[in-house]
């Protein structure tokens, strides 16, 4: 099962960072990417994630996510695998007792419900966007000790 949770989660992203027309323009991204599939699994997948397509701007077709804010379409091309490893988090920054944590597009929920999930004693609560958690810190909390606990939840916060 992990095998396609992970093939799955491939085609999201090679969909979100490439223009692709045909099925076997995905089955060629996939196998570069690692996965050996038939065109008959592709297309099961591709019902499964309720691809669709879409006219571009020049007036091709290419695949598309329905509208989920985590997979919008990129401009930086990155490998799927570099995608898949990246961290939704991109910053924090402290004003009094709040903090705003800016993360990728759709990340800011599950990073919120994690810090939210990890019993941080110096927080007292998150509210999440699509990119964003806004946190409330403790009375008499510093700074330093909020990002402290929050890097055992987030690894990339120093």
């Amino acid at each position: 099962m992990k095998i396609k949770k992970n093939r799955l989660e491939a085609l999201r992203l090679i969909i979100s960072s490439q223009q692709l027309g045909s099925q076997d323009e995905l089955l060629t991204a996939l196998q570069k990417e690692g996965f050996k599939l038939t065109q008959a699994t592709l297309s099961r997948d591709l019902k499964q994630l309720k691809v669709a397509k879409a006219s571009t701007m020049g007036g091709n077709y290419v695949y598309v996510l329905p509208n989920e804010t985590m997979y919008k379409r990129v401009t930086t091309r990155s490998s799927v695998r570099e995608m898949m490893q990246m961290s939704g988090f991109i910053s924090i920054n402290f004003s009094g007792n709040m903090g705003v944590i800016k993360t990728r597009p759709g990340y800011a929920s599950s990073i919120a419900w994690n810090i939210d999930n990890s019993d941080i004693p110096e927080l007292i609560g998150t509210i999440a966007g699509d990119d964003t958690v806004f946190i409330v810190i403790k009375a008499g909390v510093t700074h330093q000790e909020v990002l402290d606990s929050l890097n055992r939840v987030i690894p990339e916060i120093k």
